[in-house]
């Protein structure tokens, strides 16, 4: 097992590129970090039938304080779409807490295949970048909180923030990309919190947790990569106003893909 020292470095390393691009396009901080956390906590040597559940568990509870920190970046440019954030809310807490509950009865490798199911899923939607109807709409109340509870249960399941659902349904719908992005951003904050709450309370009695563990959440890693996203989430929000994102989508989708796939096979 390598020294936790090491690793002290290299946490806060991998939140500085996963809060860069979860500030710039609003998806894919947590999807990145699960996949590195993996890896992570393979070399650590931590027991395989955990890996999983504290990556899933981690990232989530990493998003609270990314996901705080790129809304208030997007509310500054009044980005962020709160009459849709206000209507989703409860079905995204039920969803992904929900969420969480299924992931505790998967084992690690069932996890890692539906992770990477999902990641291929958003990497394609971003590489073909389909166009909507002009005339299509966002749902009504009732509608949001339908959509909001599946993808609260995806996101727990995969322990990410949502966007890489959220936006291309509010895209599907209309919603300008800059203010799906910022949006993304605050849907993202009640699943971290449920899932974090969730993932803590799933993974409270378990056996077989590496030291410094608080249910599923690995708190040395938690630290490290909030560390990091601090610096850098501010920068990618900041940068999704000013430049030319869709070219830019396409190589993280494709680099995206190949870590998700990388990261299953290396459990098997």
């Amino acid at each position: 097992m390598a020294s936790l020292s090491i690793w002290w470095l290299i946490y806060p390393l991998m939140g500085l590129f996963a809060g860069f691009f979860a500030g710039l396009l609003g998806i894919g901080g947590g999807m990145i970090l699960v996949s590195l956390m993996v890896f992570a906590f393979n070399a650590q040597g931590f027991p395989d039938d955990r890996v999983m559940h504290l990556a899933l568990g981690t990232s989530l509870a990493t998003i609270v304080f990314t996901s705080i920190k790129s809304v208030h970046s997007h509310h500054k440019h009044g980005a962020v779409r709160w009459d849709i954030v206000r209507n989703a809310v409860a079905g995204l807490v039920i969803g992904t807490l929900a969420g969480s509950a299924v992931a505790e009865t998967l084992r690690s490798r069932a996890l890692a295949v539906l992770f990477t199911l999902f990641v291929v899923y958003s990497a394609v939607n971003m590489m073909l970048d389909l166009k909507p109807k002009p005339t299509r709409q966002l749902p009504g109340p009732v509608g949001l909180q339908f959509g909001a509870g599946l993808v609260g249960v995806a996101s727990a399941l995969v322990g990410a923030g949502g966007g890489f659902l959220s936006i291309p349904l509010m895209s599907f719908c209309n919603v300008p990309m800059r203010q799906c992005v910022a949006t993304s951003s605050a849907l993202g904050l009640p699943i971290a919190i449920a899932g974090t709450i969730g993932f803590l309370i799933s993974g409270w009695d378990k056996d077989h947790l590496p030291a410094y563990s608080l249910g599923y959440l690995y708190l040395p890693a938690l630290v490290g990569i909030v560390i990091g996203t601090f610096v850098t989430v501010p920068i990618g929000a900041k940068m999704a106003h000013t430049i030319p994102v869709p070219k830019l989508k396409k190589v993280f989708a494709i680099i995206l893909a190949i870590m998700a796939v990388k990261m299953t096979v290396s459990l098997f």
